[in-house]
């Protein structure tokens, strides 16, 4: 079995020694990396990227965000997880429209954060629960849905089925809720991808949560 290979981003070397000492324990995932700032990250990355990078936000030089954009960039196959004491809305959606896959707090327990790992380095998203209740309450709200829809030019009809891609029904089960014929729902799933340059079904769910299309 291939190991998960992480990279370590967190300017608290307890915080990292902390995790370190915990994964070291789980035979399938492998610390390749520690940086305490966005910078050092950067130049770690250019000797070798891991499958994901456990980002921390408040950092020195370089911070969180600026970072997974910059990593999202140059490396878009690389998994990023949040990893903060901060669970502000704006913040949450903040790091998700730059490209982190994954959000959790830090009081989030070690089994957790396992999981994540393993989830987002399959390349799916992973948000620990609160996040989830917050990023929900955003999308009930409406923030910003209008505008990430204009942005992207989606009809009614792709955006239905988009929310419902991400929702995990299968091209049948759309066809069937929506009376049309399989073959037109992957007609529309793959102009989804190529309209919003997403490289398969995961990227359209992680577009739909980042601009509050699906709910989580």
């Amino acid at each position: 079995m291939k190991k998960i290979s992480v990279l370590l981003v967190d300017d608290h070397t307890l915080v990292r020694e902390g995790i370190k000492n915990s994964l070291v324990t789980q035979e399938h995932i492998q610390i390749v990396g520690e940086a305490k700032n966005g910078l050092e990250a950067l130049d770690i990355l250019k000797k070798s990227t891991p499958d994901v990078v456990i980002m921390d936000v408040n950092m020195p030089i370089m911070n969180g965000t600026e970072t997974t954009k910059s990593i999202k960039r140059l490396y878009p196959d690389i998994n990023i997880i949040v990893l903060t004491m901060h669970n502000e809305e704006a913040l949450i959606s903040e790091l998700l429209q730059s490209g982190a896959t994954g959000y959790l707090l830090k009081s989030t327990s070690m089994a957790e954060l396992v999981e994540a790992i393993e989830v987002v380095s399959g390349g799916e998203t992973y948000f620990t629960k609160e996040v989830a209740l917050k990023m929900m309450n955003r999308f009930v709200k409406g923030t910003g849905r209008t505008k990430a829809l204009k942005a992207a030019s989606l009809t009614k009809r792709e955006v239905e089925i988009l929310k419902l891609i991400s929702e995990e029904y299968t091209n049948h089960e759309i066809a069937d809720m929506l009376f049309i014929s399989p073959r037109t729902v992957d007609t529309h799933r793959r102009n989804l991808i190529q309209k919003l340059h997403a490289k398969n079904t995961a990227g359209l769910v992680r577009y739909a949560i980042r601009n509050n299309i699906a709910e989580i």
